[in-house]
């Protein structure tokens, strides 16, 4: 049963779909599907192989994810299992919702059948939370240093706000690493208990999480045309812009918000070319992998009840 909390988040995502939809509609209602057809066949054979690989880097990352998290907590678990667990996890959670369905249901049957205990299997999804809020930082922090102006974009302020505020994040990261260098004392609030990690694990933490995110910006870089393409620094920024708006929002998906995130960003681009771009990337980062998770679940699943029914007693003869 969702609680209370969870269905006000689901319709705050309803809500932040139907509004994004609207300025979408606003923003594309001269543009036929014929011209978005076009921009999909002015791709290059050699952009969406490229596309396809940075798909499989980001997916990569994320697995990377929990597999920092379980040797956080010393676990031992097959590389295949914990990379089908993340692929579904992430898959799921992308398409339906961080509000709907986290991805916790999926850890939580997953990790339950390899002998994790449910406070175990928290740790795991807050740690693999952190590890993207922390390349989210640092992947932010470096785009607002190198290209302030790049702020300008998505929002009416000035290039010297960028730079602060890219320092602030840049600053929470190096606060991060030195409590894990100086070990410092563990963090309490109330029953939470959050120590820092080894700096072995930190130091994954600040590669898997940046290039998840370098990945997925890498696909819609790669299926925009090169006429008039601002470079790949400007499309992380207003990837990163775009997804983290798209979180907060709690839209699934995040229906509509990429789209007009991206719309106001780029006015140099043809409105078709950006729409087609945005359509590679929701096929390949959400869709097809949508698609494959549903059947990891089923195939899990199944096996689970196979197995469950081969160990009930058989009765008497």
């Amino acid at each position: 049963m969702m609680s209370k909390r969870d269905i006000a988040w689901s319709m705050i995502g309803i809500g932040a779909v139907i509004f994004s939809c609207w300025l979408l509609y606003n923003e594309v209602r001269n543009i036929s599907l014929a011209e978005i057809a076009d921009s999909l066949r002015a791709i290059s054979l050699g952009n969406w192989f490229f596309a396809a690989i940075a798909t499989l880097g980001a997916y990569i990352a994320l697995a990377c994810y929990d597999r920092i998290a379980l040797d956080h907590l010393g676990k031992k678990i097959s590389w295949w299992f914990i990379t089908f667990c993340s692929f579904t996890t992430y898959a799921l959670a992308h398409n339906i919702g961080a509000s709907v369905f986290s991805g916790a249901l999926v850890r939580y049957r997953a990790y339950r059948s390899k002998g994790l205990t449910p406070h175990e299997i928290g740790v795991v999804i807050l740690f693999c939370s952190f590890t993207f809020a922390l390349g989210t930082m640092l992947a932010g922090g470096v785009v607002l240093l190198l290209k302030p102006e790049l702020i300008q974009r998505v929002a009416d302020v000035t290039p010297w706000l960028s730079v602060l505020i890219g320092l602030g994040l840049l600053s929470l990261v190096g606060l991060y690493v030195l409590g894990a260098w100086r070990h410092f004392k563990p963090w309490r609030r109330g029953k939470l208990h959050i120590e820092y990690p080894r700096m072995k694990i930190v130091r994954r933490q600040l590669l898997a999480g940046p290039m998840e995110l370098l990945c997925a910006a890498a696909i819609i870089y790669f299926a925009l045309p090169e006429a008039g393409n601002p470079g790949y620094m400007t499309i992380l920024g207003i990837f990163l812009a775009s997804f983290s708006l798209a979180l907060l929002s709690h839209a699934p998906g995040g229906l509509g918000v990429l789209e007009v995130t991206f719309l106001a960003a780029l006015p140099e681009l043809h409105t078709a070319d950006v729409l087609a771009a945005l359509i590679v990337f929701r096929c390949f980062y959400l869709l097809l992998p949508f698609a494959m998770a549903l059947l990891v679940v089923l195939t899990f699943e199944y096996q689970q009840w196979t197995a469950s029914k081969a160990q009930a007693p058989k009765p008497p003869a």
